[in-house]
């Protein structure tokens, strides 16, 4: 199943880790939006005598329930564009490489590349209190190829990642030299 996600996959290339933000992350945003949902019902109880005003004419009614639809919409909007960022963007690392699978808004994604033996340094970073008891963060892969850092945002378990990565790189490093001397 997580084979389709591999861009041009070589036939003896095996994903070691899929990774998505945590799981914290998007009900967070979700949080956020059920809190903006919220917010008209509070307010309309809040100015209930002013709503009342305005209900009673058709005009200011049907201002009233356009212009909620349309807040609510937008909510909706807002909300599936969060999932779809959170959803999209995908770290696999593989015996071989490591890709980065960004996706910027809904028509726009970004995909990098970089094998392995090519890592010169990883570096994970948790922030703040709910990074923290959450332990969620950043890990950070600098590489010797054009993108020079790969950045793995808000992923579970930031500093067992970074471990593995390295000492996947590790071994990269000393396949690879292993097969360039026996060439010699």
């Amino acid at each position: 199943m997580f084979n389709l996600l591999v861009p041009n996959k070589e036939h003896d290339e095996k994903i070691i880790m899929l990774l998505r933000r945590h799981w914290f992350i998007i009900w967070l945003k979700i949080f956020f939006f059920g809190l903006a949902g919220i917010l008209p019902v509070i307010f309309y109880f809040m100015e209930l005598p002013f709503f009342n005003n305005i209900n009673q004419n058709n005009i200011g009614h049907a201002l009233l329930i356009l212009s909620t639809s349309v807040y609510y919409l937008y909510i909706w909007l807002f909300l599936f564009v969060a999932f779809v960022d959170y959803y999209l963007d995908v770290w696999i690392v593989t015996n071989k490489r490591i890709l980065n699978v960004e996706q910027h808004g809904l028509f726009h994604r970004t995909v990098s590349e970089q094998r392995l033996y090519r890592i010169q340094d990883v570096t994970s970073e948790l922030k703040g209190i709910f990074s923290t008891m959450f332990n969620y963060g950043t890990v950070h892969i600098q590489t010797a190829g054009e993108k020079a850092r790969f950045v793995f945002k808000e992923v579970p378990d930031p500093h067992n990642i970074a471990k593995k990565v390295m000492m996947m790189a590790e071994q990269s490093k000393k396949f690879k030299w292993v097969m360039e001397n026996e060439k010699l």
